[in-house]
């Protein structure tokens, strides 16, 4: 049956050799940028406070580590499976090869939680920093134009009106779409200079407020729990571990670009893994100031970097970490349009999603029609869904893809030892079976709902596979293909 056949390693080796249907134009420091430009946004912006306030206090920053070390090992993982099949996919490929159709299916299904979903939470997001912004240079948007319908929204005069959809929100997802469907170079140098802002912000921050950390916010630094799981204590720690895990996913981002990278086989680990040290330190270092300078339990608040800074009283900072934050969300949402639109590509071309998934622009050589998708899927959602917290559900998602990837690169040791590896993880299989029980810890460390809510996107998911994708399939068509001619002879 298909849903059990791999797709050969040689064939997959054949594509990302003789398959130029994407430009190959990002060098090493593109795919850093990337990465980084994936990673560094709502995490950093967000859900520092979010996961000091209600699960682990100040030891919010060795929840970062846990997540960070959790990240790493899966990173080395995927950074042997990028330089050995450089296509365009990410884990998806990467399990079509190890796992099979209907894993790989999984795989590609759950993805969208990590790209196009959170590309709606962040879309929202970035219209509310964007009306703000905005306010502060006296630029007032109509309040009707700026949330989700029915959004209860309160006037400077007291009155209160009912929005009718979220219009910034609209506006940045058409434009990062445009943007990718432009080209992938482009988007590379937009997404460069987005990473150079946000990050010199970051570092401004991080600088300044230094000098306001207070021994008196970090005491007790595990705060006692609470007496339930998950609230305070290191069971809080864990379970802001796989809260602030979503801050972190995006770095696998840099692999479903493979297929345009000038030197794959070098390039993808240098990206991968380039980007999530960076990402790292970055995290730990305003965790560690920010939970300084304020209590942590004032934190619980969408902008947890601006309560800081009202800390310090310097009012100059507040519009610099607003640009900041605009600058971080938009590469969010660009990069994860970008990786879910060559993930599409990948399926399409697969036969397990429609063929005009996979279709490229004659002269921009990007796949066009799965942008457009893409955009108006993430545009439309962004405009009429209300903001809730959906940074569960997308890190159990991305930790389930993590799993898989870590579980494939030991599978493929053992079964094609033989195949070229330009990067070899170390240690195997010490590496990927940390990778996988660390990743698996992380999951279950989350709350019961979300996994409730993880079972039921994949069921939806296996009715779409059954009802088109098995069907229909590369695998399946070969295989019927190979019967008839049996059947001729």
């Amino acid at each position: 049956m298909s849903l059990f056949r791999r797709k050969p390693m040689h064939d997959l080796m054949h594509e990302a050799d003789s398959d130029e249907s994407l430009k190959r134009a990002l060098g090493p420091g593109h795919l850093v940028m990337l990465g980084i430009g994936a990673v560094i946004g709502a995490g950093i912006f967000s859900l520092t406070g979010l996961a000091a306030a209600t699960n682990a206090g100040p030891a919010v920053v060795v929840s970062f580590v846990l997540s960070g070390v959790a990240c790493a090992l899966a990173g080395l993982c995927y950074a042997e499976m990028a330089s050995m099949i450089p296509v365009a996919g990410s884990a998806y490929t990467y399990s079509y090869a190890t796992m099979g159709e209907l894993l790989a299916w999984i795989i590609g299904w759950d993805l969208i939680l990590e790209y196009a979903v959170a590309a709606v939470t962040v879309a929202i997001a970035w219209s509310g920093y964007m009306v703000s912004f905005l306010a502060d240079f006296g630029i007032a948007m109509p309040a009707t134009l700026t949330a989700s319908p029915g959004t209860a929204i309160t006037l400077a005069d007291g009155s209160t009106v009912q929005a009718l959809f979220n219009l910034p929100a609209v506006l940045i997802s058409l434009a990062i779409a445009g943007l990718l469907i432009l080209g992938i170079r482009e988007s590379a140098t937009a997404n460069a200079i987005i990473v150079v802002i946000k990050v010199t912000v970051i570092l401004v921050f991080v600088a300044v407020g230094a000098s306001f950390v207070s021994g008196d916010n970090l005491t007790p630094f595990v705060p006692e729990n609470s007496g339930t799981f998950g609230e305070y204590g290191w069971s809080g720690v864990l379970r802001a571990a796989g809260i602030v895990f979503f801050a972190y996913i995006g770095f696998d981002a840099v692999s479903t670009a493979a297929q345009e990278a000038k030197n794959p086989q070098r390039d993808m680990p240098i990206g991968i893994l380039g980007s999530l040290v960076i990402c790292t330190i970055l995290y730990v270092a305003v965790s560690y100031v920010l939970v300084g300078m304020v209590d942590y339990r004032l934190l619980n608040v969408p902008d947890p970097i601006a309560v800081g800074i009202d800390a310090t009283g310097i009012e100059w900072l507040q519009p610099l970490v607003k640009l900041g934050a605009l600058m971080g969300l938009s590469s969010v949402i660009l990069v994860s349009i970008l990786g879910q639109s060559r993930i599409f590509y990948s399926m399409s071309r697969d036969g397990l999603l429609p063929p005009f998934m996979g279709s490229v622009h004659a002269t921009r050589r990007t796949p066009h029609i799965a942008l457009i998708v893409i955009g108006v899927f993430v545009a439309a959602a962004a405009a009429v869904v209300p903001l809730r917290v959906v940074g569960e559900l997308v890190s159990i998602g991305t930790l389930f893809a993590f799993l898989l990837v870590s579980v494939g690169v030991w599978v493929l040791r053992r079964r094609e030892p033989e195949i070229r590896r330009p990067f070899r993880t170390p240690w195997v299989p010490a590496i990927p079976i940390l990778s996988a029980v660390a990743c698996l810890v992380l999951m279950l460390g989350l709350p019961r709902d979300t996994w409730i809510r993880l079972a039921i996107w994949l069921l939806v998911g296996l009715t779409i596979y059954f009802g088109y994708g098995r069907r229909r399939s590369g695998l399946a068509r070969k295989g019927a293909g190979e019967r008839a001619r049996v059947a001729v002879d």
